[in-house]
């Protein structure tokens, strides 16, 4: 499975439909599941596109007196299929709270995706039963130095505390993905998949990118 957090780049904010359109293009040649995580503005229009969007970051208030909140409900509502959550650059604290969005998340059924900086919060993670968790380590996020290559015992503490904790939550590897090679590693580590961001976004030609990503799984 490859996850494309496409942030808000200025390439992003310019072309989101866009890069749904590519990635639904993918996955008709090659069948490898995508998920594309479009900034919020832009989630109905790529619903529209493609069939597995993914909101970038989802709150844990229920639908009320909540300005500014994103409750599961209404991704729901717009037919998104799940979110990221507690990503390195909007993290959730206290940590317990993430257990609250998830279950919003899973009672709406929708998909999780939980990020985790190591494999500390990844176990404890765990314990709530998110539908993927996929450990970042925070300072490899957009280095092009992927943590399956410079950290891989990152990566297999991570499954292991994981799956000691629930053996059904599958794991993705983040942060640094850059290339078919750091993805093949990762799965050669044991992961389900990758999550990565700036290396698609930011391709110059993104499609040719993404083939060459699909082509390792």
């Amino acid at each position: 499975m490859i996850v494309l957090n496409l942030k808000t780049y200025d390439k992003t904010l310019e072309k989101a439909a866009y890069l749904c359109e590519v990635a639904s293009s993918v996955v008709e040649e090659t069948g490898v599941r995508i998920i594309v995580c479009p900034p919020s503005p832009f989630l109905r229009e790529c619903v529209d596109k493609f069939s597995d969007v993914f909101a970038q970051h989802t709150d844990a208030e229920a639908p009320g007196a909540h300005t500014g909140t994103v409750p599961a409900e209404a991704l729901k509502h717009i037919h998104v299929k799940g979110s990221l959550v507690n990503h390195s650059e909007h993290k959730i604290r206290p940590i317990e709270k993430v257990k609250t969005i998830v279950d919003r998340l899973h009672q709406n059924a929708l998909e999780s995706i939980v990020c985790a900086e190591n494999e500390d919060e990844a176990g404890k993670i765990a314990h709530y039963s998110p539908t993927f968790i996929a450990v970042e380590p925070p300072e490899l996020i957009g280095s092009g130095i992927s943590v399956s290559n410079a950290k891989p015992e990152v990566v297999t503490n991570t499954i292991a505390a994981v799956k000691k904790v629930n053996e059904n939550v599958s794991v993705l590897c983040g942060a640094g993905v850059s290339n078919a090679i750091d993805t093949k590693n990762a799965l050669k580590l044991g992961t389900d998949g990758v999550l990565l961001a700036s290396a698609f976004v930011k391709s110059t030609d993104p499609k040719k990118f993404l083939q060459d990503l699909a082509a390792v799984f």
